[in-house]
């Protein structure tokens, strides 16, 4: 690697880790701004549903602009806007200001991922890129176990607004260590350098890999952002626990599971890759297949069985954490330097808009319907609190089914990466002749 890359990596994922902190808080503080404001559990789901459509579509541009422009640059731009913006949460006084406020932090981290993989790649050589953008999307898990663990108890102890304001001071600490950093030329891991790429950035979509990629995403996004949003409420509604104490668990949840899964993802992909160039997609797949019966029994846990519960939940979610290190290396070994931004981008709204978008909303909706059934079969006319329960707890089984479906996805793009991959070497080599 070259000189302070490994400084800058790092600086890159404490970005990462405030990136994911920002988008958890508001899931981390769903049961005191429910309360406040008189929402449903579907109002709730369209918060992140909001949030991520716009995600999705704004990071396309930005991904174009990852590609031709100062990452650096992009990076800094996206932090003070969603820093500003996560703060403003702390002054809203209705539903629809709580709802600018999540679309705003959504415009400011779109340019995270598109810029901070792409930087990395041009850190790594191929051969040690699973390892590098596993820690990078450890940020998800570490960002988003942080974000529980003190949103939770500070909201419990000086209010879920004083949480809001907290979670956006990281930002402009961050900012003046970002403008530190060297950015390297493009392709510059790959042993020569690569100028902008002149093909549209759509022209990736050709790639047959790239397709089940983003059907993976899909599917891993709904999922995540389903346990990101409703997790704390589940652990509340089922097993008793406050605010607090429920981010507490929901973080402990997520650093072992998230950080466990996704360094030993990234330790596998980099071994395997050496001896089948499909093997990251292969074990991508069985680890996925292998959390669908943990994300089921973590969520049919009675109450009382709350250390089992988070036990299987930790398991469940470390699969899928497991996903980001074999997945994001495969994506950029089939698509040129110059285009992985757009690449990501394209990725990104794909994943978010099928996938991310879904996950809170349909979950949320499910929470709501199951609990009606369930009022009626005790012959309340009101949903009561246990209903929430029943209803909330039917509907994260979801999130098994859609494990399941991400390893069959995943195996099928096995199917197709090393021609992709044979493809795309052959294609560096007649540029660099």
């Amino acid at each position: 690697m070259p000189r302070g890359a490994a400084f800058a990596i790092v600086v890159l994922f404490l970005i990462n880790i405030l990136n994911f902190y920002d988008r958890n808080v508001a899931g981390a503080l769903v049961e005191p701004m429910r309360k406040e404001f008189h929402l449903t559990d579907t109002q709730v789901g369209l918060l992140g549903t909001a949030f991520t459509i716009l995600y999705a579509i704004i990071g396309v541009p930005l991904g174009r602009v990852a590609d031709v422009w100062s990452r650096k640059r992009l990076l800094a731009g996206g932090m003070a806007i969603w820093g500003l913006l996560t703060a403003l949460a702390a002054v809203v006084t209705s539903y629809g200001g709580l709802m600018v406020s999540r679309l705003g932090v959504g415009v400011g981290e779109a340019a995270c991922a598109p810029a901070g993989t792409s930087w990395i790649g041009d850190l790594v050589p191929p051969t040690k890129r699973a390892r590098a953008l596993a820690l990078f999307m450890l940020g998800v898990p570490v960002g988003g176990a942080l974000s529980y663990f003190f949103s939770g108890p500070i909201a419990q102890a000086y209010g879920w607004r004083t949480a809001m304001v907290i979670a956006a001071l990281p930002a402009f600490l961050l900012l003046p260590v970002l403008a530190t950093l060297h950015e390297p030329a493009r392709g510059a891991s790959e042993g020569h350098a690569h100028g902008s790429s002149s093909a549209s950035m759509f022209s990736v979509l050709r790639i047959p890999t790239l397709w089940w990629i983003i059907a993976s995403g899909a599917l891993v996004n709904f999922n995540m952002y389903a346990v990101g949003t409703f997790m704390p409420a589940l652990l509340g509604r089922i097993h008793g626990l406050k605010v607090g104490p429920a981010g507490i668990a929901t973080g402990i949840l997520y650093i072992t599971g998230g950080v466990l899964g996704g360094l030993t993802a990234g330790w596998i992909g980099d071994r395997i890759i050496h001896k089948r160039k499909n093997g990251r997609l292969v074990a991508a797949a069985l680890i996925s297949l292998a959390g669908a019966p943990f994300a089921y029994f973590g969520a049919m846990q009675p109450k009382g069985a709350l250390i089992a519960a988070v036990a299987l939940w930790t398991v469940a979610y470390g699969t899928l954490n497991s996903y980001y290190g074999l997945v994001y290396s495969s994506i950029q070994d089939i698509v040129a330097p110059a285009q992985r931004g757009a690449t990501m981008a394209l990725y990104f709204m794909a994943m978010y808009l099928c996938g991310a978008s879904f996950g809170p909303l349909l979950t949320g909706r499910l929470s709501d319907h199951f609990a009606r059934q369930a009022a009626q079969l005790a012959g309340s006319a009101t949903i009561t609190d246990a209903a929430r329960a029943i209803g909330l707890q039917q509907a994260m089984l979801a999130v098994p089914v859609m494990s399941a479906l991400l390893g069959l996805v995943l195996f099928m793009g096995s199917r197709t990466i090393a021609k992709d991959m044979t493809r795309r070497d052959a294609a560096a080599q007649a540029k660099a002749a």
